[in-house]
């Protein structure tokens, strides 16, 4: 028997292709510091920078691969994060609950609607894109009406002593100097998701769910639960990145989050899902969130012009897809 090498078994990886747009974009941003003289992205204080906000595309990447893979998607990503956020600035504030009940209040409020989400799109049948797309705006709508009848406005202040003195709190907030507690927690989720998908008889039914659900339900898989769990996931994740939000800003905002679930679906395909579903890789999608937060720093420390950031997602994104399918077919059946 033909014995594959070690570098095309590594190529055949859902993630492949991530690790090599990672290693490019890298690259140029350090070439790019190098030939202006502005050596910060190499720094630590750089380095720490990009992990913080790859670490907040790559809290809920995580949850948002392992959907793609089951074969959904959801676009109310956004809105659950602003909702989130606000469910604890209410709490807090306008109701005087300590800060860990609301934070508890909050992470099974918004765990319940992705319930919702879940149980709209196995019920009808209709493609969780539409279902979710609809769901955004409702969500979205409701957190701003709730919002401006308690307060009057979209936008709520936390008292930042009441923050301080909560014991719970510092789970969020915690920070060293440019690290920040978001990075523990990306890292954490990732590992969670990654060993899930790996190493566990639900991800074995998350990837037979997205690549048939006909013949995973002939084989015993609960399809609609676990459909449902992963939006679940997905809305959980949401509520933790407002909890880190709100605890680290001392606020919540009815527009936080906003865009952020283009941000993890780009992630995900970066990091080697298929919007088809059935493939992917949660490492991958770890990967391409650490992609994406190098773009967006390195671009601010290159000092150009910040809307050059969105051509440049949308120029990662085309070329992951190239490169995946590319790397797909070339090796394909070797695992």
């Amino acid at each position: 028997m033909r014995r594959i090498p070690l570098s095309q078994r590594l190529l055949a990886r859902p993630g492949a292709g991530a690790v090599l747009i990672t290693i490019f974009v890298w690259l140029v941003f350090a070439g790019i510091s190098i030939v202006t003289g502005s050596r910060t992205f190499l720094t630590l204080e750089g380095t720490l920078s990009y992990l913080d906000v790859a670490a907040q595309v790559g809290i809920v990447a995580t949850s948002v691969a392992l959907l793609m893979i089951a074969g959904e998607f959801d676009l109310s990503i956004g809105s659950l994060v602003g909702f989130a956020g606000i469910v604890i600035g209410i709490g807090v504030t306008e109701m005087g609950m300590p800060v860990w009940a609301a934070i508890l209040t909050s992470l099974v409020l918004t765990t319940l609607l992705g319930v919702v989400n879940g149980i709209i799109v196995v019920r009808t049948g209709l493609p969780s894109f539409i279902v979710t797309l609809a769901t955004l705006f409702i969500i979205r709508g409701l957190t701003i009406v709730l919002t401006a009848e308690v307060t009057n406005i979209t936008f709520i202040s936390i008292d930042r002593t009441v923050i301080e003195n909560d014991p719970i709190a510092w789970l969020f907030n915690w920070s060293s100097g440019n690290l920040k507690v978001s990075v523990f927690w990306w890292l954490l989720i990732g590992a969670i998701g990654a060993y899930l998908l790996a190493k566990t008889r639900f991800g074995n039914w998350v990837t037979g769910v997205g690549g048939s659900p006909a013949a995973a339900r002939t084989l015993g898989v609960p399809v609609a639960r676990v459909k449902v769990a992963l939006f679940a996931l997905t809305a959980f994740s949401a509520a933790i990145l407002a909890t880190i939000q709100s605890m680290t800003f001392y606020s919540a905002d009815v527009l936080r989050g906003r865009g952020i679930e283009l941000d993890a679906i780009t992630t995900a395909v970066i990091g080697g899902s298929l919007l088809t579903g059935g493939y992917g890789s949660v490492i991958g999608a770890a990967i391409g969130a650490l992609s994406l937060g190098m773009a967006r720093i390195g671009i601010v420390f290159a000092n150009i012009n910040a809307d050059w950031y969105t051509i440049a997602i949308g120029t990662l994104l085309l070329v992951a897809v190239v490169l995946n399918n590319g790397i797909r077919r070339r090796f394909a059946g070797i695992r």
